[in-house]
């Protein structure tokens, strides 16, 4: 079974929805709205956006890092 998308009403009495994984578990809540249509506006937003869309993993940092052997090779150079 697929997630969904549920729409409810929070406790300022604000419309939100949230996309829950097939599981159950809330993966996102999506900002508040004043009209439940609203709501239902942004999730469908959402989901158009998603649909297709690439994942990504985080970039690796590019700062750099000795390795030990590095480190021990500029500790033992000769030069000045």
């Amino acid at each position: 079974m697929a997630g969904k998308f549920e729409v409810y009403k929070d406790r300022a009495g604000k419309y939100r929805f949230r996309p829950k994984a097939s599981n159950g578990q809330v993966v996102a809540t999506g900002e508040a709205y004043e009209t439940r249509a609203a709501a239902l506006k942004g999730c469908e937003s959402v989901q158009r956006a998603a649909d297709g869309a690439p994942s990504s993993r985080p970039r690796a940092s590019h700062r750099r890092t000795d390795s030990p052997s590095r480190i021990a090779a500029r500790s033992t150079s000769t030069e000045g």
